[in-house]
């Protein structure tokens, strides 16, 4: 139903595909790995009760600055994703979108995004440059260090502190808690992504944690997950959160420990399939403090 949706705005304009292509709104998951940890800071900010502007800025944002990455991404990529068998046919290095046209969208997501920021306050607004910046030099990382997906983990929790100021106008030291766990988890499964394409890396010389960690990688990813996990309880006891949020982190648990199993082969196919898998654990974990405030 989704996909049938956008692509029916190719109707419209005969590049419009193309376009949601390169924001990659016709790949969602990006979206709920980023909107969970969000949307949990929002919950946890508000005390259990957000407002609904605040909602609706911050999933929007979600939305936006995600599709903008996605842009800015594949503009770093444009001239190394010809050689990535995943990758060979994204509309930038197919030739379809043009770098200039690429970098245009990017503007425009984040243009629009600062737009929702404004409706905050003072200090959210100043945080949210801070978002821009990781989100745009991420893509390059790759080229320099063997922690891209670090620098990924910063841009994709920064949301979190975001979600304080915006409720409260502070931003509490036990805030960066949740931006540390969001941080571990995001390095994480998007190792697993990186095991995906890493016969590929290798051999155009693109860095990554998967060739980092090596041999090591699903007992290094697994370790992570679970001081994600810790970071998560400890930050939880700090806002009193009780029995639905720690049902919650279990449940994320055995998440982890399924991609742990089914990724023994380290097999293309089980590392992408685990990768999407995180989109649960995240949406445990936010469920549990939704139901842990409302009950």
């Amino acid at each position: 139903m989704y996909l049938q949706l956008l692509k029916s705005l190719n109707r419209l304009h005969p590049r419009a595909w193309d376009f949601i292509q390169l924001s990659r709104m016709d790949r969602p998951i990006g979206i709920y790995l980023l909107l969970w940890p969000t949307l949990s800071a929002v919950w946890i900010a508000a005390k259990g009760a957000p407002t609904l502007a605040h909602v609706l800025i911050f999933t929007l944002g979600v939305v936006l600055m995600r599709a903008a990455g996605c842009a800015i991404n594949d503009f770093a990529d444009r001239k190394v994703d010809g050689h990535v068998k995943r990758t060979a046919d994204r509309p930038l290095a197919a030739g379809r979108i043009n770098a200039r046209e690429a970098l245009t969208l990017f503007a425009v997501l984040v243009g629009v995004s600062f737009l929702l920021v404004l409706c905050t306050n003072a200090t959210t607004v100043w945080l949210s440059f801070g978002a821009v910046a990781l989100a745009a030099c991420y893509p390059f990382m790759k080229r320099y260090t063997y922690y891209p997906q670090v620098v990924l983990g910063a841009a994709y929790s920064w949301g979190i502190p975001m979600a304080f100021t915006a409720a409260t106008g502070e931003l509490p030291a036990i805030a960066w808690l949740l931006y540390i766990a969001n941080l571990l988890w995001t390095v994480g499964y998007d190792t697993y992504y990186a095991m995906v394409d890493r016969d590929d890396d290798l051999k155009i010389g693109v860095k990554s944690t998967a060739i980092l960690f090596g041999e090591a990688d699903r007992v290094i990813i697994l370790t992570l997950q679970v001081l994600s996990l810790g970071c998560l309880l400890l930050a939880g006891n700090r806002f009193e959160l009780g029995a639905w949020f720690h049902l919650g982190l279990v449940a994320a648990l055995l998440c982890f420990a399924w991609e742990f199993w089914a990724t023994r082969k380290l097999d293309r196919e089980s590392c992408f399939k685990a990768f999407l898998h995180n989109h649960w654990a995240g949406l445990l974990v936010f469920v549990g403090i939704v139901l842990d405030y409302s009950f």
